[in-house]
Protein backbone atom coordinates (compact mmCIF):
# COMPACT_ATOMS: atom_id res chain seq x y z
CA UNK A 1 0.00 0.00 0.00
CA UNK A 2 1.07 3.49 -0.64
CA UNK A 3 2.29 5.51 2.13
CA UNK A 4 1.57 9.51 2.44
CA UNK A 5 5.44 10.14 0.71
CA UNK A 6 4.89 8.35 -2.47
CA UNK A 7 1.68 9.68 -2.61
CA UNK A 8 3.11 13.08 -2.67
CA UNK A 9 5.41 12.11 -5.50
CA UNK A 10 2.45 10.97 -7.60
CA UNK A 11 0.37 13.96 -7.07
CA UNK A 12 3.10 16.15 -8.08
CA UNK A 13 4.36 14.43 -11.38
CA UNK A 14 0.35 14.20 -12.38
CA UNK A 15 0.21 18.30 -11.35
CA UNK A 16 3.27 18.10 -14.35
CA UNK A 17 1.86 16.73 -16.69
CA UNK A 18 -1.55 18.53 -16.29
CA UNK A 19 0.57 21.26 -16.73
CA UNK A 20 2.43 20.20 -19.87
CA UNK A 21 -1.14 18.78 -21.54
CA UNK A 22 -3.05 22.48 -20.89
CA UNK A 23 -0.26 23.94 -22.97
CA UNK A 24 -0.76 22.06 -25.38
CA UNK A 25 -4.55 21.98 -25.51
CA UNK A 26 -4.13 26.20 -25.85
CA UNK A 27 -1.62 25.23 -28.67
CA UNK A 28 -3.66 23.05 -30.70
CA UNK A 29 -6.98 24.95 -29.90
CA UNK A 30 -4.68 28.03 -31.36
CA UNK A 31 -3.70 26.45 -34.68
CA UNK A 32 -6.66 24.68 -34.77
CA UNK A 33 -8.87 28.37 -35.57
CA UNK A 34 -6.17 28.82 -37.98
CA UNK A 35 -6.39 25.28 -40.07
CA UNK A 36 -10.22 25.47 -39.85
CA UNK A 37 -10.74 29.22 -41.47
CA UNK A 38 -8.52 27.90 -43.87
CA UNK A 39 -10.19 24.56 -44.95
CA UNK A 40 -13.71 26.01 -44.13
CA UNK A 41 -12.79 28.89 -47.06
CA UNK A 42 -11.05 26.46 -49.27
CA UNK A 43 -14.35 24.04 -49.74
CA UNK A 44 -16.53 26.07 -51.47
CA UNK A 45 -13.77 26.92 -54.28
CA UNK A 46 -13.02 23.60 -54.84
CA UNK A 47 -16.63 21.89 -54.79
CA UNK A 48 -17.79 24.58 -57.45
CA UNK A 49 -15.04 23.95 -59.41
CA UNK A 50 -15.43 19.91 -59.30
CA UNK A 51 -18.91 20.74 -59.85
CA UNK A 52 -18.29 23.26 -63.33
CA UNK A 53 -16.11 20.66 -64.63
CA UNK A 54 -18.31 17.73 -64.44
CA UNK A 55 -21.01 19.78 -65.96
CA UNK A 56 -19.34 21.19 -68.92
CA UNK A 57 -17.34 17.85 -69.90
CA UNK A 58 -20.52 16.55 -69.63
CA UNK A 59 -22.51 18.74 -71.62
CA UNK A 60 -19.41 19.18 -74.54
CA UNK A 61 -19.17 16.60 -77.19
CA UNK A 62 -15.71 14.81 -78.43
CA UNK A 63 -13.91 16.56 -75.50
CA UNK A 64 -10.72 14.85 -74.04
CA UNK A 65 -8.06 15.27 -72.04
CA UNK A 66 -5.42 13.18 -70.29
CA UNK A 67 -6.92 13.46 -66.61
CA UNK A 68 -10.57 12.26 -67.91
CA UNK A 69 -9.13 9.22 -69.57
CA UNK A 70 -8.55 5.38 -68.21
CA UNK A 71 -5.11 4.18 -69.06
CA UNK A 72 -4.00 0.55 -69.49
CA UNK A 73 -1.56 0.49 -66.57
CA UNK A 74 -3.00 -1.39 -63.48
CA UNK A 75 -0.28 0.55 -61.27
CA UNK A 76 -1.89 2.91 -58.63
CA UNK A 77 -0.04 5.57 -56.21
CA UNK A 78 -1.95 5.73 -53.19
CA UNK A 79 -0.22 9.09 -51.24
CA UNK A 80 -1.34 8.90 -47.08
CA UNK A 81 -1.35 12.23 -45.26
CA UNK A 82 -0.75 12.05 -41.70
CA UNK A 83 1.19 13.58 -39.03
CA UNK A 84 4.72 13.54 -37.69
CA UNK A 85 3.62 13.83 -34.20
CA UNK A 86 1.95 11.83 -31.81
CA UNK A 87 -0.51 12.79 -28.76
CA UNK A 88 -3.82 13.39 -30.77
CA UNK A 89 -5.90 10.25 -30.02
CA UNK A 90 -7.21 8.13 -33.21
CA UNK A 91 -6.13 10.37 -35.87
CA UNK A 92 -3.64 7.97 -37.06
CA UNK A 93 -4.44 4.95 -36.15
CA UNK A 94 -7.58 5.29 -37.90
CA UNK A 95 -5.94 6.30 -41.05
CA UNK A 96 -4.00 3.77 -41.08
CA UNK A 97 -6.83 0.98 -40.68
CA UNK A 98 -8.37 2.45 -43.70
CA UNK A 99 -4.89 1.80 -45.50
CA UNK A 100 -4.40 -1.68 -44.47
CA UNK A 101 -8.19 -2.45 -45.49
CA UNK A 102 -7.75 -0.67 -48.69
CA UNK A 103 -4.57 -2.71 -49.14
CA UNK A 104 -5.82 -5.84 -48.33
CA UNK A 105 -9.30 -5.17 -50.67
CA UNK A 106 -7.18 -4.02 -53.72
CA UNK A 107 -7.27 -6.77 -56.64
CA UNK A 108 -3.66 -6.76 -56.70
CA UNK A 109 -1.80 -5.14 -53.69
CA UNK A 110 1.93 -5.94 -55.82
CA UNK A 111 0.46 -3.15 -58.04
CA UNK A 112 -0.15 -0.40 -55.41
CA UNK A 113 2.54 1.78 -54.47
CA UNK A 114 1.87 3.94 -51.37
CA UNK A 115 3.79 7.19 -50.74
CA UNK A 116 3.90 9.50 -47.21
CA UNK A 117 3.45 12.54 -46.30
CA UNK A 118 3.93 12.47 -42.04
CA UNK A 119 5.85 9.28 -40.36
CA UNK A 120 3.05 8.33 -37.97
CA UNK A 121 0.99 5.74 -40.35
CA UNK A 122 4.41 4.66 -42.70
CA UNK A 123 5.68 3.07 -39.51
CA UNK A 124 1.95 1.33 -38.73
CA UNK A 125 2.14 0.00 -42.51
CA UNK A 126 5.46 0.21 -44.21
CA UNK A 127 6.04 -3.27 -43.81
CA UNK A 128 2.25 -4.43 -45.35
CA UNK A 129 2.83 -2.12 -48.25
CA UNK A 130 5.01 -1.15 -51.58
CA UNK A 131 6.55 1.93 -50.03
CA UNK A 132 6.87 4.84 -52.80
CA UNK A 133 8.14 8.40 -51.91
CA UNK A 134 8.27 9.99 -48.41
CA UNK A 135 7.78 13.44 -48.94
CA UNK A 136 9.30 16.33 -46.36
CA UNK A 137 8.52 20.16 -46.50
CA UNK A 138 10.57 23.09 -45.31
CA UNK A 139 7.76 23.95 -42.53
CA UNK A 140 5.59 21.04 -40.41
CA UNK A 141 2.57 22.97 -42.82
CA UNK A 142 3.13 22.46 -46.06
CA UNK A 143 2.85 25.37 -48.55
CA UNK A 144 0.80 25.54 -51.55
CA UNK A 145 3.29 25.68 -54.31
CA UNK A 146 4.81 22.67 -52.33
CA UNK A 147 1.75 20.67 -52.94
CA UNK A 148 1.33 21.87 -56.51
CA UNK A 149 4.75 20.55 -57.19
CA UNK A 150 4.30 17.00 -55.84
CA UNK A 151 0.77 17.13 -57.61
CA UNK A 152 2.15 18.06 -60.84
CA UNK A 153 5.00 14.89 -60.38
CA UNK A 154 2.17 12.37 -59.41
CA UNK A 155 -0.17 13.80 -62.26
CA UNK A 156 3.11 13.19 -64.66
CA UNK A 157 3.19 9.45 -63.53
CA UNK A 158 -0.30 9.12 -64.89
CA UNK A 159 -0.06 11.21 -67.87
CA UNK A 160 2.72 9.22 -68.97
CA UNK A 161 1.09 6.13 -68.80
CA UNK A 162 3.33 5.04 -65.50
CA UNK A 163 0.51 4.82 -63.58
CA UNK A 164 -3.06 4.03 -63.88
CA UNK A 165 -4.70 5.24 -60.68
CA UNK A 166 -3.71 8.12 -58.29
CA UNK A 167 -5.83 8.30 -55.20
CA UNK A 168 -4.83 9.98 -51.18
CA UNK A 169 -5.63 8.96 -47.68
CA UNK A 170 -6.33 11.31 -45.16
CA UNK A 171 -8.72 12.69 -42.71
CA UNK A 172 -11.81 14.69 -43.68
CA UNK A 173 -11.99 17.57 -40.88
CA UNK A 174 -15.90 18.20 -39.84
CA UNK A 175 -15.08 19.48 -35.98
CA UNK A 176 -12.82 19.06 -33.48
CA UNK A 177 -14.36 15.72 -32.77
CA UNK A 178 -15.34 14.28 -36.10
CA UNK A 179 -13.12 13.50 -38.53
CA UNK A 180 -13.63 10.96 -40.85
CA UNK A 181 -10.80 8.78 -42.53
CA UNK A 182 -11.37 7.69 -46.44
CA UNK A 183 -9.77 7.19 -49.74
CA UNK A 184 -10.66 9.08 -52.69
CA UNK A 185 -8.99 8.98 -56.06
CA UNK A 186 -8.36 11.88 -57.84
CA UNK A 187 -6.81 10.58 -61.40
CA UNK A 188 -8.31 9.93 -63.58
CA UNK A 189 -11.17 12.40 -62.54
CA UNK A 190 -13.76 10.38 -64.18
CA UNK A 191 -17.92 10.36 -64.59
CA UNK A 192 -19.61 7.70 -64.92
CA UNK A 193 -22.44 7.72 -67.39
CA UNK A 194 -25.48 7.92 -65.10
CA UNK A 195 -24.30 11.76 -63.82
CA UNK A 196 -23.60 12.42 -67.39
CA UNK A 197 -26.94 11.96 -67.90
CA UNK A 198 -28.45 13.28 -64.91
CA UNK A 199 -26.86 16.71 -65.70
CA UNK A 200 -27.78 16.96 -69.56
CA UNK A 201 -31.41 16.25 -67.94
CA UNK A 202 -30.81 19.10 -65.76
CA UNK A 203 -29.42 21.43 -68.28
CA UNK A 204 -31.18 20.49 -71.73
CA UNK A 205 -29.75 23.35 -73.27
CA UNK A 206 -26.01 24.53 -74.22
CA UNK A 207 -23.68 27.21 -73.25
CA UNK A 208 -22.02 30.03 -74.16
CA UNK A 209 -18.36 29.91 -73.49
CA UNK A 210 -15.71 32.48 -73.54
CA UNK A 211 -12.85 31.34 -75.15
CA UNK A 212 -14.32 27.62 -76.39
CA UNK A 213 -15.27 24.88 -73.61
CA UNK A 214 -11.95 23.32 -74.84
CA UNK A 215 -10.05 25.98 -73.59
CA UNK A 216 -11.65 26.58 -70.33
CA UNK A 217 -11.22 22.83 -69.17
CA UNK A 218 -8.16 22.61 -70.35
CA UNK A 219 -7.32 25.59 -67.39
CA UNK A 220 -9.71 23.96 -65.05
CA UNK A 221 -9.28 20.75 -64.88
CA UNK A 222 -5.51 20.64 -63.68
CA UNK A 223 -7.04 23.43 -61.68
CA UNK A 224 -9.47 21.36 -60.09
CA UNK A 225 -6.94 18.16 -59.68
CA UNK A 226 -4.08 20.57 -57.72
CA UNK A 227 -7.32 21.98 -55.31
CA UNK A 228 -8.30 18.39 -54.26
CA UNK A 229 -4.77 18.03 -53.65
CA UNK A 230 -4.55 20.62 -51.77
CA UNK A 231 -7.73 20.69 -50.06
CA UNK A 232 -6.98 16.94 -48.81
CA UNK A 233 -3.85 18.88 -46.87
CA UNK A 234 -6.09 21.28 -45.90
CA UNK A 235 -8.43 19.04 -44.05
CA UNK A 236 -5.76 16.14 -42.58
CA UNK A 237 -4.04 19.40 -40.81
CA UNK A 238 -7.43 20.84 -39.17
CA UNK A 239 -8.52 17.33 -38.28
CA UNK A 240 -4.67 16.51 -36.29
CA UNK A 241 -5.04 19.79 -34.33
CA UNK A 242 -8.77 19.19 -33.70
CA UNK A 243 -7.72 15.26 -32.70
CA UNK A 244 -4.92 17.10 -30.48
CA UNK A 245 -7.01 19.37 -29.13
CA UNK A 246 -9.58 16.80 -28.00
CA UNK A 247 -7.10 14.38 -26.76
CA UNK A 248 -5.50 16.54 -24.81
CA UNK A 249 -8.71 17.67 -23.08
CA UNK A 250 -9.61 14.71 -22.28
CA UNK A 251 -5.57 14.17 -20.81
CA UNK A 252 -6.60 17.15 -18.73
CA UNK A 253 -9.82 15.77 -17.32
CA UNK A 254 -7.89 12.64 -16.29
CA UNK A 255 -5.00 14.38 -14.30
CA UNK A 256 -7.52 16.50 -12.22
CA UNK A 257 -9.58 13.08 -11.84
CA UNK A 258 -6.60 11.26 -10.26
CA UNK A 259 -4.87 14.40 -8.40
CA UNK A 260 -8.56 14.57 -6.54
CA UNK A 261 -8.52 10.54 -6.50
CA UNK A 262 -4.65 10.83 -5.18
CA UNK A 263 -5.32 13.72 -2.73
CA UNK A 264 -8.40 12.44 -1.03
CA UNK A 265 -6.27 8.76 -0.39
CA UNK A 266 -3.54 11.14 0.95
CA UNK A 267 -5.75 12.55 3.47
CA UNK A 268 -7.37 9.42 4.48
CA UNK A 269 -3.74 7.93 5.32
CA UNK A 270 -3.12 11.33 6.89
CA UNK A 271 -6.45 10.80 9.54
CA UNK A 272 -5.54 7.27 10.07
CA UNK A 273 -1.90 8.49 10.78
CA UNK A 274 -3.32 10.96 13.18
CA UNK A 275 -6.26 8.79 14.59
CA UNK A 276 -3.58 6.10 15.48
CA UNK A 277 -1.02 8.93 17.32
CA UNK A 278 -3.50 9.53 19.23
CA UNK A 279 -5.47 6.49 20.31
CA UNK A 280 -1.48 5.77 21.63
CA UNK A 281 -0.83 9.06 23.25
CA UNK A 282 -4.68 8.39 24.72
CA UNK A 283 -3.76 4.51 25.72
CA UNK A 284 -0.49 5.71 27.42
CA UNK A 285 -2.18 8.29 29.02
CA UNK A 286 -4.57 5.75 30.90
CA UNK A 287 -2.24 3.41 31.61
CA UNK A 288 -0.30 5.91 33.52
CA UNK A 289 -2.93 6.60 35.57
CA UNK A 290 -4.16 3.11 36.28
Amino acid sequence: MANIKDLKKKIKSTKGTLKITEAMKLVSAAKLNKAQNAILNARPYANELEDSIKTISALVEDYNHSFLQNNESKKEVLLVISSNKGLCGGYNSGLAKVVKNYVANHEDPSNLEVHFIGTKVKELVEKLVNVGGFYEFEKAEPQHHEIADLASKLSALFSSGEVGKVSIAYNIFYSAISIEPTVKQVLPMTLDSSEKEELKEKYPFDFRYNPNAEEILNGLIPEAYTSAMWTAILDATAAEHGSRMSAMDSAVGNCKDAIRTLTLKMNKLRQAAITTELIEVVSGAESLNG
